[in-house]
This record gives structure tokens, C-alpha cells and sequence, in this order.
């Protein structure tokens, strides 16, 4: 296995024709990456559109402007400030909101078209004959249903059966056909599961695995369109300050590393430092440890490839117990009285809280951990982002009711859970990562990449080179000029 979806030139021009000819079919124009990070350069989609239907395009709508109808744009990034009587510590911690995305309502399609979009102007990609497989803990494999559906081809699902049931039941309206939907053992860790699925599914060569943790597409996406979003997002805010805030830091999830892959750009260009978050159930990074949790979005047990591990400079892990019990005080009617009626959260916090899913949460309380660790004030601002929203963990929260609550969730359990797991986070289960630190979790990715993928030696290792990073951003432009070309060639590039 070689790194994957990195050229720059056509390497099929039979299957780039089928391609262009597909896309003339559904009358679709591909968006550069460069539009996605700045959507004023695409016509806008029509507010009759519906954002949740198969509308090709909605693939114009795969960026951080949209409104909080899905429908129309806003001229800044939608975003939460959370405010202190929330989060107990006085930094402003800002927070990105993902679930405005159209089809799946979350930014895990953006990903999605990342991966695929240079595999279809390349000719690595036949919609006309290939299937695309999208190997996920469940946000990205909708995105790439989603898309899959919009090119009229074949899309595959790979992730564990242990995921939320809205996920499930989002996947059984969009697919083509049931068996389509891959359940793999296990639950949010159990990534390696995924892995194999997918090693028996490449057997087929008409299958495609558009392997999310290893696709640098999903990191050069993110990297231009996130990281821009959000320096969008805080110079908005430090103009409306009339300046003197400062990017102290950007927090994400481990994920597939590719909104990680934001901090990069948030680094350079405002100094941010760059955490990322995992699961204390299972401290990958933190302690080379193992383990399940429910903290669903950020699967683990494993270093994505396209993880800049030598730039990062937090670990910080978030309990399962901290997102499942906040889910509760952010989506109930008793958990939203306490928030009012004894801690004061002002109503508007409270009505924009259901953007913000598991993951999300799991980042807002890594930023309010950060934040006490680093001493910060009311000039600094810690960025992170909303994966998807709470619509999808409804099953979850009955869940977590008789798990952590014994069946009742009252005034008490929520003054309890807020107390303990907001207010009450603390600065342990976090790691200032010094050099060895990050040689340390760079190591780790040896074992799955190079012993299990199949990565080569010297493909893995030129990833702790800050050099191979910024060649990597020379891809962009090149895969720009080749998606315009694509699209003069389908007669499609008004």
C-alpha cells in the first residue's frame, strides 16, 4: 500500500471519460477546494433546494456557510461563543457548528468529497463501474453514501454495529441496496474491524476503499476549508472585540485526524497551539492503553496515517461519562431548567445546544480542560468544532439514562451531572507533548501501518518530516486545475 490518493495526473484516461461523462449525466459542476473554502466563488444553491435529498446540488453546500436553515448563506461561519456561566472558565470557547452541512447534517461529507474528488479527476475512481467503499465509526460512511448517491454509483458502508440507531437509520433510506451496509464487531474502538472488512471487500477490484484515517484528501480538505473557516470565525469575533483576543488553541477530536488537520492552518497563520482529544476509556495517545467507550465520532486504538503527529502539543483525554451525561443536560427539559433557572446560561446558549453531538461535547469539555490548564482569560479564545448535532444521539440518551442516571433524570441528576462534568473538569488525563512525547505516538502508528496496511517503511516515516506537510498543500492548486478541467470537459464549468 502506498500513500494513498496523491497523484497529481491523470492515471486512467478511459476511466476519467467514463467519469466526465457521468457527471454530464446528473449535471453536476465538481467545486474546487478553493470554493468550498471560499463559497462566494460558487453560484448559490437555490433555498428550494432541500438540503437533505440527494440534490446534486448539494454538493455545493459542503462548506462552513450555511445557515442555520441549510438552506441560504451566512457571511461568517455559524459558531457558538459559550459563555462562562456554561463552561466555568472565563476563555471564550468557540465552537465551529458542523450539523448546518447538507445530506447527513455534518461536515464529515466535506471530508468525503476530499477523498473522492481526486480520485475522480485523476481516473481513479469509475462511478460508472466502481463501488466506493467508505470505511467510518459512521458520520464520513453517510457522507459518502450521500455522495455516492449524488454520482448515481455505488456506495458501501463499513461501520461497527455497535453506532448510534439514528445512524443506522439514516443509512437504510440513502443506500441502494441493504447488504450495502457493512456491520463490523464492536462499537467506536474497534477500528481494526474496520480494517479487515475492508481488506475483504479490496479482493474486489470494482470496490474502492477510500480509507478515511490514511486518504490525505480528508487532510488537505480540512487543512484549507476548516482551518480557513475558522480563522474566518476568529478574526469576526476579535474585530467585533476591536482586537487584542488571542487563538490560544484548537481542540478536535482524534478522529480520522483529517479536522485535526485545521490546526495546521490555524497554527501558521494565528499561532494556535493544536490538542486532540481521545476517549479516557481508551488512551491511545495518552498511554499507548486500549479499551471501548461511547463517545462515538472519534474512533481509536490506532494513529491515522494522516495524523500531524509531531505538531501537535496536547493530549487530552474526555471521558464517555462526561459526553453521555451532558448530551442529557443539554437535550432535556430538567437539564435545561437547571442551566437557566441556577447557573443563569443565558436562552439563546440554550436553544443553539443541540448542535452539538457526542464528539462535540467530548471537544468542549477537552477546550474548558485546556483552558484551566493553560490559565487562560477572557481575551483568549480556544477554538473547536460540532461534528454533527444532537439529533443523532436520541437513542443515546435513553441510553445513558439507565446506564448512568438508574432510569430517571431529574433537577438533581442534572445539577449533579453539570456540576461534575462540566464544572468540574479538571487538568488530569492531559499530556504536554514534548518531542520524545510526540516520537512516542508517532511510533505507534507503526504497528498498523506498516505491520498490518501494508504502508511502506519509507512512506511512513517521511510523514515526521515538517517538509513532507507543506509539499503536501502544493497538491491543492494542482487538483483545483484539474477539477476545472473536468468540469470544461463535462460542459459544466458555469
Amino acid at each position: 500500500m502506498a500513500l494513498a490518493g496523491l497523484e497529481t495526473e491523470v492515471t486512467d484516461e478511459a476511466a476519467r471519460d467514463r467519469a466526465v461523462g457521468r457527471l454530464r449525466e446528473v449535471g453536476l459542476r465538481l467545486p474546487r477546494f478553493a470554493e468550498l473554502a471560499d463559497p462566494t466563488l460558487i453560484p448559490e444553491t437555490g433555498a428550494e433546494i432541500d438540503p437533505d435529498s440527494p440534490d446534486p446540488r448539494n454538493l455545493y453546500r459542503c462548506h462552513w456557510y450555511n445557515a442555520d436553515d441549510r438552506r441560504t448563506r451566512v457571511a461568517v461561519p455559524a459558531h457558538l461563543v459559550l459563555p462562562e456561566s456554561l463552561t466555568g472558565v472565563p476563555a471564550r470557547i468557540v465552537v465551529a457548528l458542523g450539523d448546518r452541512f447538507p445530506m447527513i447534517a455534518a461536515h464529515k461529507v466535506l471530508a468525503a468529497y476530499g477523498c473522492l474528488a481526486p480520485r475522480l479527476v485523476t481516473g481513479g475512481f469509475d462511478p460508472t463501474a466502481h463501488r466506493a467503499v467508505w470505511p467510518s465509526t459512521g458520520n464520513y460512511c453517510r457522507g459518502g453514501i450521500a455522495i455516492s448517491r449524488i454520482l448515481g454509483c455505488r456506495g458501501v458502508a463499513v461501520l461497527p454495529e455497535g453506532m448510534s440507531r439514528e445512524r443506522f437509520d439514516w443509512l437504510d433510506r440513502w443506500v441502494a441496496e441493504p447488504t450495502d451496509i457493512h456491520r463490523t464487531p464492536g462499537t467506536e474502538s474497534n477500528v481494526k474491524e474496520i480494517y479487515d472488512a475492508c481488506k475483504a471487500l479490496a479482493a474486489d477490484p470494482q470496490n474502492v476503499i477510500l480509507n478515511q484515517f490514511a486518504e490525505f484528501g480528508n487532510y488537505l480538505i480540512h487543512e484549507l476549508v476548516t482551518g480557513t473557516a475558522l480563522a474566518h470565525v476568529f478574526r469576526h469575533l476579535n474585530d467585533a472585540a476591536g482586537g487584542g483576543l488571542h487563538a490560544r488553541a484548537f481542540v478536535a477530536a482524534s478522529g480520522s485526524a483529517g479536522t485535526l488537520a485545521a490546526g495546521d492552518r490555524l497554527k501558521r497563520e494565528l499561532g494556535a497551539a493544536i490538542a486532540v482529544v481521545e476517549a479516557t476509556e481508551c488512551p491511545t495517545l495518552l498511554r499507548a492503553g486500549y479499551g471501548e467507550h461511547n463517545i462515538q465520532g472519534i474512533g481509536d486504538k490506532h494513529v491515522p496515517l494522516i495524523h500531524n503527529v509531531m505538531n501537535t502539543d496536547f493530549v487530552i483525554g474526555v471521558s464517555e461519562r462526561d459526553s453521555d451525561s451532558l448530551n442529557l443536560v443539554f437535550n432535556t427539559e430538567a437539564g435545561r431548567d437547571h442551566l437557566v433557572g441556577r447557573k443563569g446560561v443565558p436562552e439563546a446558549t440554550i436553544q443553539a445546544l443541540d448542535g452539538l453531538g457526542l464528539s462535540s461535547i467530548a471537544n468542549v469539555v477537552a477546550a474548558v480542560k485546556l483552558a484551566k490548564y493553560l490559565d487562560l482569560g477572557a481575551d483568549d479564545v480556544v477554538l473547536t468544532v460540532a461534528t454533527d448535532g444532537a439529533a443523532l444521539y436520541g437513542s443515546e440518551r435513553e441510553r445513558a439514562i439507565q446506564r448512568w442516571f438508574g432510569g430517571t433524570f431529574d433537577g438533581i441528576a442534572a445539577a449533579e451531572g453539570f456540576g461534575r462534568h462540566m464544572l468540574g473538569a479538571g487538568t488530569g488525563d492531559l499530556l504536554e507533548a514534548t518531542r520524545v512525547e510526540r516520537k512516542r505516538i508517532f511510533n505507534q502508528g507503526y504497528y498498523t501501518w506498516v505491520e498490518q496496511q501494508g504502508v511502506t517503511l519509507a512512506d511512513f516515516d517521511r510523514r515526521r518530516d515538517p517538509a513532507f506537510w507543506d509539499e503536501l498543500r502544493t497538491l491543492v492548486p494542482r487538483w483545483d486545475a484539474l477539477i476545472a478541467d473536468f468540469n470544461t470537459a463535462a460542459g459544466a464549468n458555469a
